[in-house]
């Protein structure tokens, strides 16, 4: 079955979160409903070392959407089938006549896609720019980052074209959900799990 998925590339993220304002802008989502956020992850400190001081400090960031995962468990604990994993492109979507917004989703997903939005009093979610992507466009994040640090396609052809490595803090362990997301780190980049450094800014992601 044809995936479609994202890829990332933190090493050149610089956090302008342009990719994040788009998205809000072109589905015009009130405050607090963010499909794509980008997390600010640091940590690290200073040490002495005789009369020198020395330092590990860290910090990076990751842009992160609905990775349209190959094992969905959001789409499993949608009792209504508001949620389904198409068959010709692996996108997962979410129908919002069939939602009756039990916020299921929202808790069983390790990436925060699903989304309760408050004036329509059902859940929401990135489908990829669904829209654009039928017509042969890519998502707005992906057109919009000023860095070239998103992309998107057939993970197959993403594969081949980038040189990528394993998935890094603060994203969840990927065995969880298999996602379609690629990811090229910085070499400050942390491991998943990685307890040294922290998201930076909670309150906006």
């Amino acid at each position: 079955m044809k995936q479609l998925g994202f890829y990332i590339d933190s090493s050149k993220c610089t956090g302008c979160k342009t990719c994040q304002v788009s998205c809000k802008d072109l589905h015009d989502h009130q405050i607090g409903v963010n499909f794509r956020r980008v997390y600010e992850y640091a940590g690290g400190n200073w040490r002495q070392e005789g009369k020198a001081w020395r330092q590990q400090v860290f910090a990076y960031y990751v842009s992160v959407a609905c990775n349209h995962c190959a094992d969905p468990v959001c789409v499993k604990v949608c009792e209504p089938k508001a949620l389904v994993k198409r068959d010709d492109n692996g996108l997962v979507i979410l129908d919002e006549s069939k939602c009756t917004a039990c916020k299921v989703c929202a808790q069983a997903c390790p990436y925060g896609a699903p989304q309760f939005d408050e004036s329509k009093k059902k859940m929401t979610k990135c489908d990829a720019c669904l829209d654009r992507v039928m017509t042969g466009s890519k998502p707005v994040c992906v057109e919009s980052c000023p860095q070239r640090a998103l992309d998107f396609g057939e993970l197959t052809q993403l594969k081949s074209k980038y040189p990528v490595g394993q998935h890094i803090a603060p994203l969840p362990d990927p065995s969880w959900t298999t996602p379609s997301l690629l990811v090229r780190s910085g070499h400050t980049a942390r491991p998943v799990g990685d307890k040294k450094g922290g998201v930076q800014n909670p309150k906006e992601v």
